[in-house]
């Protein structure tokens, strides 16, 4: 058995004229927005005259907004080389920090130690922070120099 519920979207009085009563069955308020008629919405003739013409307080317009979604900027993580940490210890933070699988952390390593600086990988600014500091702290407790940065993409 279906129970059906009813929106009346205005009424003069309590027991006077009920206009246009839109059934509502399993929606959510934007839905009910939706079904809301146009006159019921902006208000009708009738209203107008009552007030001078001039819109009262229960006049209206329902306007459905969508926000407008944007992509997140992303950032670098960026390892910066040193001569004084191993090499080892650096492919372990790739592995363990960056998730990267042996031997793109291999190849990450060697480009970092040739060029200087490398690219450990590509997030939205929290989760590049976030590995940032992981990487910080990890070369801090085994006592390494090892430095990482944040460059926005």
């Amino acid at each position: 058995m279906a129970v059906w519920a009813f929106f009346c979207p205005r009424s003069d009085t309590i027991f006077g004229k009920i206009t246009g009563m839109v059934p509502i069955r399993n929606m959510n308020i934007l839905d009910r927005l939706d079904r809301v008629p146009a006159i019921y919405a902006a208000g009708n003739d009738d209203d107008n005259d009552k007030d001078g013409g001039g819109g009262g307080p229960d006049t209206g317009v329902v306007i459905k907004t969508r926000p407008k979604v944007k992509k997140p900027s992303m950032y670098k993580v960026l390892m910066l080389n040193d001569d004084y940490t191993p090499m080892e210890f650096v492919v372990h933070v790739l592995e363990r920090v960056f998730s990267k699988n042996g031997d793109d952390a291999t190849r990450i390593m060697l480009h970092v130690h040739q060029k200087g600086v490398g690219v450990c990988g590509v997030y939205t600014y929290e989760v590049a922070e976030t590995k940032v500091t992981q990487t910080m702290d990890l070369a801090r407790k085994h006592q390494h120099p090892l430095q990482c940065a944040l460059e926005k993409e």
